[in-house]
C-alpha cells in the first residue's frame, strides 16, 4: 500500500466513524421524548393515544425530512449537511427543555421540530457509500447503522438525568453534544475523491429516483425492518409498563437492551449481505419477525417467552435494516444514492410512525396490544413477497 492509499484508507474510516457518531448524536436527540412518555402521561393526564402521538410525531417529521436531506446531501455533501442538521436540531431540544415539555401542545410542537434530528440518517448513507467499493458497502453501511444506538443511549440516560438534575438536564446535555459534534464534523469529514455533484433540480432528481424500481422495493422492506425497530424502540417502555406493570426505569432499561441488540445486529446484516447476498438475509430475518410477533401477540409471560420473542425481534429487525441498505448500495446508481436513501429512509421512518398510533388506539379500545403485534406478523409476511419481487441479480439473491 502506497502512502496515498494509506491516507485514503484512514480518511474513509474517519468519515465512517464521524458519520456513525452524527447518526447516533442526532438519534439521541430524536428519541428524547420516548423515555419520558410515561412521566408526561402521569403529569399531563394524557390518554394512551395522546402518549402514542407524542412519541410518533418526531418520527414522521424525521422521516419526511430524510427526503430533503438525501437530495441536499447529493448536492452539498456530508461535510456541510451533518453540521447543518445537528445545529438545527439544537433549537427544538432547548425549546423542549425550557418551555415545551410542560404542556401537550408544547410537546407536540417541540417534537415536530425534533424530527429534524431523524433526517441525519439520509445524510450518512450517501456520505459513507461514496467512500467504499461495492463489495464493502454492505459492511460499511452496517457499521454506520450502529449510530441508531443513539436511541438506546437516550433511553439509558434520559430518566437518570431527570432524576439526578431535573427535567431540563437531558435537553441541556444533548444540545451541548450536538453543538460539539456540529463543529467536529465540519473539521473532520471529507468528501470522497471524484464525487460528482448531480445535475438538474432537486425535484428532477427526486422524480428520477422515484422511477427506479429499487426505490420502492427497498422502501417496502425498510418500512417493515427499520420501521418496526423504530416503533418497538419508541413504544416499548409504554408497552412493558402497561402489559407487565414494570417500573418506568425498568421498562426504559429493557428498551435500551432491545435497541443495543438491534444495533449490534445491523452491521451483521450488512456483513452477511456482502457474503451471501441481501435477499437471502432478508428472507431469513422476515420469517423470524413473523414467528416472534405471533408469539408476542398472545402476551406470554415476560420470562422466558416474552423476553425471547423481543430478543428475536431485535436481532431480526436490526439485521434486516442492515441488509436493506446493502441492497440499495448494489442497485441504486452512484449519483442517486442520496435521493434513493431519502425516499427509502422516509418509508422506514413512516413505518415507525404508524404502529405506535395503532397500538395506542387498539389498547384504548380493547385493553390489549395483541392485535397490533398480529398486524406486524402479517406485514412481515407480506414483505417477504416484496423481497421475492427483486430483480434476479446474482449480487442480490
Amino acid at each position: 500500500m502506497t502512502g496515498s492509499d494509506s491516507a485514503h484508507d484512514r480518511t474513509r474510516w474517519v468519515v465512517l466513524v464521524m458519520a456513525a457518531l452524527g447518526f447516533a448524536v442526532n438519534f439521541w436527540a430524536w428519541a428524547l421524548l420516548s423515555p419520558l412518555g410515561p412521566l408526561y402521561r402521569e403529569e399531563l393526564g394524557l390518554t394512551s393515544f395522546q402518549q402514542a402521538l407524542l412519541v410518533a410525531v418526531p418520527v414522521i417529521v424525521g422521516s419526511v425530512g430524510r427526503i430533503a436531506a438525501g437530495v441536499l446531501t447529493d448536492r452539498f455533501g456530508g461535510r456541510i449537511m451533518f453540521p447543518v442538521v445537528s445545529a438545527a436540531t439544537i433549537v427544538p431540544v432547548l425549546y423542549l427543555g425550557f418551555s415545551g415539555q410542560y404542556s401537550l401542545t408544547g410537546l407536540l410542537v417541540g417534537g415536530f421540530f425534533l424530527g429534524i434530528g431523524g433526517s441525519a440518517f439520509a445524510v450518512g448513507v450517501p456520505t459513507v457509500n461514496a467512500w467504499f467499493p461495492p463489495e464493502r458497502r454492505g459492511t460499511a453501511l452496517g457499521l454506520f447503522g450502529i449510530g441508531m444506538g443513539g436511541t438506546a443511549f437516550s433511553a439509558l440516560t434520559t430518566v437518570p438525568l431527570v432524576t439526578a438534575a431535573g427535567k431540563t438536564a437531558p435537553f441541556i446535555v444533548t444540545s451541548i453534544v450536538l453543538a460539539v459534534y456540529a463543529v467536529a464534523s465540519y473539521l473532520l469529514i471529507r468528501e470522497a475523491p471524484g464525487r460528482t455533484k448531480p445535475t438538474g433540480s432537486a425535484a428532477h432528481r427526486l422524480l428520477a429516483a422515484a422511477k427506479l424500481p429499487i426505490t420502492w422495493q427497498a422502501s417496502g422492506i425498510y418500512a417493515l425492518s427499520f420501521g418496526g425497530y423504530v416503533a418497538m424502540s419508541v413504544y416499548l417502555p409504554t408497552y412493558l409498563k402497561t402489559s407487565y406493570e414494570l417500573t418506568q426505569a425498568d421498562a426504559a432499561n429493557r428498551m435500551a437492551g432491545f435497541v443495543v441488540l438491534a444495533v449490534i445486529a445491523r452491521p451483521l446484516g450488512g456483513w452477511l449481505s456482502d457474503r451471501v447476498a441481501p435477499a437471502k438475509v432478508l428472507n431469513i430475518t422476515l420469517v423470524a419477525v413473523v414467528a416472534a410477533a405471533v408469539v408476542q401477540a398472545f402476551t406470554p409471560m415476560l420470562m422466558p417467552m416474552g423476553t425471547a420473542a423481543f430478543l428475536v425481534l431485535a436481532v431480526a429487525l436490526g439485521a434486516g435494516s442492515g441488509a436493506t441498505f446493502a441492497l440499495v448500495a448494489i442497485m441504486a446508481p452512484a449519483d442517486q444514492v442520496g435521493s434513493v436513501t431519502g425516499i427509502v429512509g422516509a418509508a422506514g421512518g413512516l413505518g415507525g410512525f404508524v404502529p405506535p398510533l395503532i397500538m395506542g388506539a387498539l389498547y384504548g379500545s380493547y385493553g390489549s396490544y395483541g392485535g397490533g403485534l398480529a398486524l406486524l406478523a402479517v406485514a412481515a409476511a407480506a414483505t417477504v413477497l416484496v423481497v421475492r419481487s427483486l430483480s434476479r441479480s446474482p449480487q442480490v439473491v
